[in-house]
């Protein structure tokens, strides 16, 4: 669990505590107890342009990102005061969800930071996690037009050189506590290998309804149509739509170089997830909530990293991952080893084509 107050290990703004010298003046007693009161109540100094840095590290958003947040999700969050207590205000359950999914602290760590109930800091970080897939989700994951496919297949091979790639996937571990009297049931539930198969994504490719394109000739050779594919590791299954890398180590170079094109194209997936877990670190935490809350938890996390994607702040959050030296566990198995002939074949003709001088890069007989 990461500690309130922990510079060495956060880098939160209010952590580290300030040098007291024999001489203190008004300005500097000022400035503690800003940023000590700034600790307990941060939404209340949202604000205040001095203040903008350290919301950024703290909430892990700018004060302008959070207010349009809380404008999508506000009335989702309200509820009405009674004869004995005043409601939470909205904005103040988002900056306790918000700390949540950027620290992973416990929820009596929160309670104390905000001088609130353990229980209303629970019940606030559910509220906000439902809210926010009720609200954003649909803006969020939309379901793409075989134009939009086209268009991701025409940036992977500019950026990446992997022509026909509609993208790259990945599966890692989130750690959660076992809930109660279950055995080992939820026993690394997240890498059996029906989970790919039995999700949407691994469905709607199995059952052709995502709109992905037809075949397509790859680029400067007219004679070879190939199916649009998404690009995995060797955790995934072969597919026609799914392409993972030769397995083995003593492999011809024809069979290298495929895997040297597929590993770097499955890069973006690598930073995505990085970016991900280096803003939201409740992902390194083990979850301690029900698995239903868990969900909501994960997906809201991953709602907001869509929402917030900015290229300017994304080598400063990979900077981050890689100075914690922190990373997700990757899942070892999301499905059959073994594909079918036409898979097998579509692999090996890709592999043909970087061989070609049409598909080839200088630099692939060159790596490391």
């Amino acid at each position: 669990e990461a500690a309130a107050f922990k510079a060495d290990r956060n880098g939160d703004p209010c952590a580290a505590t300030p040098a007291i010298n024999l001489r203190i003046s008004s300005t500097d007693v000022n400035m503690f107890n800003f940023r000590s009161d700034w600790a307990f109540n941060p939404i209340k100094y949202a604000h205040v342009n001095v203040a903008s840095d350290l919301h950024m590290k703290y909430f892990r958003m700018s004060a302008e990102q959070m207010d349009h947040i809380l404008s999508l999700i506000g009335p989702d969050l309200t509820k009405q005061n009674t004869n004995f207590r005043e409601s939470i205000e909205a904005k103040q359950r988002l900056a306790v969800t918000l700390r949540f999914l950027a620290t992973g602290e416990t929820f009596s760590s929160l309670a104390f930071q905000y001088r609130l109930g353990k229980s209303t800091v629970a019940n606030s970080v559910h509220m906000t996690c439902r809210a926010i897939e009720k609200r954003m989700k649909r803006s969020q994951f939309t379901l793409f037009s075989e134009e939009m496919w086209r268009d991701v297949a025409s940036a992977f091979w500019k950026e990446w050189n992997f022509p026909n790639c509609i993208g790259a996937i990945d599966g890692k571990h989130i750690t959660i506590a076992a809930p109660p009297h279950s055995g080992n049931a939820h026993y690394r539930r997240a890498s059996d290998g029906g989970v790919y198969s039995g999700s949407q994504l691994g469905i709607g490719m199995e059952n052709k309804t995502l709109h992905v394109p037809a075949d397509c000739t790859l680029p400067g050779a007219e004679q070879l149509p190939l199916p649009y594919t998404m690009v995995g590791d060797a955790a995934f299954p072969l597919k026609t739509y799914l392409m993972r890398p030769f397995p083995g180590t003593r492999l011809p170079p024809w069979q290298k170089v495929f895997n040297y094109r597929l590993s770097r194209a499955r890069m973006v997936v690598e930073c995505a997830f990085g970016i991900l877990a280096a803003r939201w670190r409740v992902l390194y935490t083990r979850i301690t909530m029900t698995p239903e809350n868990a969900d909501a938890v994960i997906l809201a996390a991953c709602i907001l990293h869509n929402h917030l994607l900015n290229p300017a702040d994304n080598q400063r959050f990979l900077d981050e991952a890689q100075e914690q030296g922190e990373h997700l566990q990757d899942a070892r198995n999301m499905g059959g080893n073994r594909g079918c002939r036409d898979a097998y074949n579509i692999r090996e003709k890709f592999a043909t084509f970087f061989l070609s001088p049409e598909g080839s890069v200088s630099w692939q007989d060159r790596r490391p």
